[in-house]
């Protein structure tokens, strides 16, 4: 068997000139040398092709970590900020407080409704949250205290408006005790006989007089000292034409000698309505009004409600 190839080459009249013979074997390897250089090669652009790809998925990588960090970045950026906000409202809360005491202190209310503690045991006010952490540091410890002191505000809050509640209840309880308290002289004249005990004008004996008498006119104005509603409004024994109107909170007012009613039982007077004017009805030695004030049903002197 032959291992070896003959090669002829031929001229173009078709006469061999040329005589080559060439070993199998070394054509065999120069076809396996041809094909390991061909898989060689493939296997290079193959792998030329994978770094080139890691290459871009790690480009793609890397702006994606950026992305991230500067979203990281941000978002503890947000979180400083409203670490911030925490200590403004805090402080606020506090400032509200501090206002809500001022106010029960003038108008006599300190020992009052209190609520408590506004930031619940204690009652300080937490310390103001650090914000100046590095922003390539965690933010773990803030976030822990941001949660804690929230907490602590809702409850901060909750006391606060507690607090005004009541406040604004007993302002309300105190406004309407004004409202209810005769603050005004009845009318314009002369006091001919004060609250407390005198000589009586018909008997000449000494009695308690229980209210003040002034002296006017026929037909003076006379005016509601406070708001309430009139109770009694026609004609009373000895006080002859009589209006009697009740304030609410235990305070009464009677007036008595009226020569004109002017409101009727059951309606509601204001502090300053004319309700009538001064007479001489009943047994009175002259035109004048009679004016009390009772609290609790006992006469009071009239002269200490009297502002004007």
């Amino acid at each position: 068997m032959q291992n070896k190839l003959t090669v002829f080459v031929f001229s173009s009249s078709g006469a061999a000139i040329k005589k080559t013979t060439i070993s199998k074997t070394l054509i065999k390897l120069t076809v396996m040398c041809f094909l390991v250089c061909l898989g060689g090669l493939g296997y290079v652009v193959f792998d030329y092709c994978n770094l080139k790809a890691i290459h871009t998925n790690s480009i793609n990588l890397s702006d994606l970590i950026q992305v991230q960090q500067e979203d990281i970045g941000t978002q503890r950026q947000q979180i400083q900020k409203f670490a911030d906000e925490i200590n403004s409202l805090k402080s606020k809360i506090a400032e509200l407080n501090t206002f809500e005491k001022k106010i029960r202190v003038i108008a006599n209310l300190e020992n009052q409704g209190e609520t408590g503690d506004l930031f619940g045991v204690g009652g300080s006010i937490p310390e103001d949250l650090d914000t100046g952490v590095e922003l390539t540091q965690k933010h773990n410890s803030l976030v822990r205290e941001m949660h804690e002191q929230t907490e602590n505000l809702s409850l901060a809050t909750i006391n606060q408006k507690q607090g005004f509640n009541l406040l604004l209840k007993h302002l309300e309880e105190q406004k309407n005790l004004l409202a209810s308290t005769p603050t005004i002289a009845p009318a314009k004249g002369w006091i001919t006989s004060k609250f407390g005990y005198r000589t009586s004008p018909f008997t000449g004996r000494r009695e308690f007089h229980k209210g003040l008498d002034i002296a006017a006119r026929r037909g003076t104005p006379v005016y509601a000292t406070a708001e309430g509603i009139v109770t009694y409004a026609k004609v009373k024994g000895l006080l002859g034409r009589t209006i009697v109107i009740d304030h609410g909170h235990g305070m009464v007012t009677r007036f008595g000698h009226l020569n004109k009613i002017l409101v009727s039982h059951g309606q509601t007077v204001q502090r300053g309505d004319n309700i009538g004017s001064i007479g001489n009805t009943g047994r009175s030695t002259g035109p004048h009004l009679h004016y009390e004030v009772r609290l609790n049903g006992l006469p009071v002197n009239p002269s200490i409600y009297i502002m004007n």
